[in-house]
């Protein structure tokens, strides 16, 4: 495979500086880089000793939020194939460190997407729509292929002027607790950055009651900004929607899932309800009086006011910086997808290297067959389960192929209403989840544990086991797909029987 003659140079100059690749054009076996170690390893098994495989996220990291090194990008330049997840599963800057550093001619694999020729089963994000407010985000509509759009493309959300009695602040927060302000945190630029055919949930503060403002314009960056319209954004808080100014017969939004939609196809802002597509101009969004909450102590949420001060909020509802797409990105929880990844790589790697075609046949013959055995013995383990029994918390919503696979409830997370720390409420309706459901341990997984701490102690006030279960990383102790799926079904049957 050739090299771009100006990478190679940069390398060997910054040859000093950073740890060697684990990727070669010296070696003699096929090059192979994937995002995750889950992905490697299903390369391995296929690819055995034809391939070279490295990971750009490491074990014990987070997909979603991994920033790549200088290593990672030096693995870029000498591989000569490429295996991603996607469906958002990676974090942005995962797959543009991927996509930007390819070499010509080298192909990227989406596995999520195209495992689905294989007979891989997707199912869509389940996304609480049973909070009694509006559960207000962003997105990003349209893929933008007219305008030279791809998947490493930005697409820029910004405020450019807000009104009202009080003081509109939309933020997320990160997966650690830390808020991180994108509209209202009076800076010059107000802008959330999202990639295309994206949405990402966010939380909206108000500090008065009365009617809100919202302008906002878009604009799509290809090696050049791109207008995409201008638009209006009306929000009622505590206040008659059907009473404000200027919007006699308007729609009102009331609960349910809405985004603030960026369409880099049409050009356009509008909002993508349940319902539909609604105009700006004719829609107002309630903020009831329901929606106060009172700001909790820590300097994290001072942004708000000070503790105990009261704001209506529509909140987040998923954790962290969480940007995603329509599907699950988490197909392997389901090991009949892992075994339709194994074949989609093995059938990319005979077009990469048809003199080995015959070993990836046998190779990923020999692997499939161990994994319908692990499939069998992880239904068989989860069956096992008393099913008054077979109910999963956790933190992170990773395992719905696993509960529709082998029939286990994923019943909750933290709190509800992650959007702010946990308070002394959240901590009450999780006390009572726990009871009610008479859950028998709480899961986490070992990579996200520094985020639990709420779920840990409620746990541990009730008498509740704390078990480990394992979503998108192996560690020490987990090191191949098999052995984790293994182990998640061995940690489901022993703490919850």
């Amino acid at each position: 495979m050739r090299r771009p003659i100006a990478a190679l140079t940069l390398l060997a100059a910054l040859a000093g500086c950073t740890p060697p690749p684990a990727l070669s054009a010296a070696d003699g076996r096929v090059q192979v880089v994937t995002t995750t170690g889950i992905l490697a390893d299903l390369v391995r098994h296929v690819g055995g000793d034809r391939v070279l495989v490295d990971s750009i996220v490491p074990d014990n990291a987070d997909a979603h939020a991994y920033e790549p090194t200088l290593r990672d990008v030096r693995n870029v330049v000498y591989a000569d194939l490429a295996f991603s997840n996607y469906l958002l599963l990676e974090a942005q800057n995962v797959i543009k460190t991927l996509d930007a550093n390819l070499p010509d001619g080298v192909e990227q694999i989406s596995l999520a997407e195209g495992a689905t020729k294989y007979a891989a089963e997707i199912i869509p994000l389940v996304e609480d729509v049973s909070l009694d407010t509006v559960w207000l985000g962003l997105r990003v509509a349209g893929d933008g292929a007219q305008l030279g759009a791809d998947r490493t493309s930005d697409v820029r959300l910004s405020a450019t002027g807000i009104s009202g009695p009080g003081r509109l602040t939309a933020y997320l927060t990160e997966s650690f607790g830390n808020p991180d302000v994108f509209i209202g945190s009076g800076e010059s630029d107000d802008t959330a950055v999202l990639p295309p055919d994206a949405h990402m949930h966010m939380s909206w503060a108000f500090t008065e009651p009365g009617v809100y403002r919202l302008d906002l314009r878009a604009q799509l960056e290809v090696g050049r900004p791109v207008p995409m319209g201008e638009q209006t954004v009306t929000f009622a808080v505590g206040v008659d929607p059907h009473t404000v100014p200027g919007m006699a017969g308007a729609t009102v939004l009331r609960n349910g899932h809405t985004d603030i939609t960026a369409d880099i196809d049409s050009g356009e802002i509008y909002l993508l309800s349940d319902d539909g597509r609604l105009d700006p101009a004719r829609t107002v969004i309630e903020v009831p009086a329901k929606a106060l909450r009172e700001v909790p102590a820590g300097p994290g949420m001072r942004f708000l006011g000070r503790p105990g001060t009261r704001v209506y909020q529509l909140p987040q509802a998923v954790l962290g910086r969480h940007v995603h797409g329509e599907i699950d990105p988490h197909l392997w929880q389901d090991v009949g997808n892992a075994q339709a990844y194994a074949e989609l790589i093995r059938d990319s790697l005979i077009e990469a290297d048809p003199a080995g075609a015959a070993e990836y046949r046998a190779n990923t013959d020999r692997y499939l067959r161990e994994l319908t055995e692990l499939d069998d013995y992880v239904r068989d383990r989860i069956a096992a389960i008393p099913e008054p029994s077979r109910y999963l918390v956790t933190t992170h919503d990773a395992f719905g192929y696993l509960a529709k696979a082998y029939k286990i409830v994923v019943a909750g997370f933290v709190t509800p209403n992650p959007a702010v720390e946990p308070s002394l409420a959240d901590r009450r309706r999780l006390t009572e989840t726990l009871r009610h459901l008479r859950v028998r341990a709480v899961f986490l997984e070992p990579n996200l544990r520094a985020r639990s701490s709420t779920l840990v102690e409620v746990a541990r006030q009730e008498h509740v086991r704390v078990c480990d279960i394992y979503g998108d990383a192996f560690d020490d102790r987990v090191t191949s797909y098999v052995a984790m799926m293994r182990f998640n079904a061995d940690s489901l049957h022993r703490c919850l029987t």
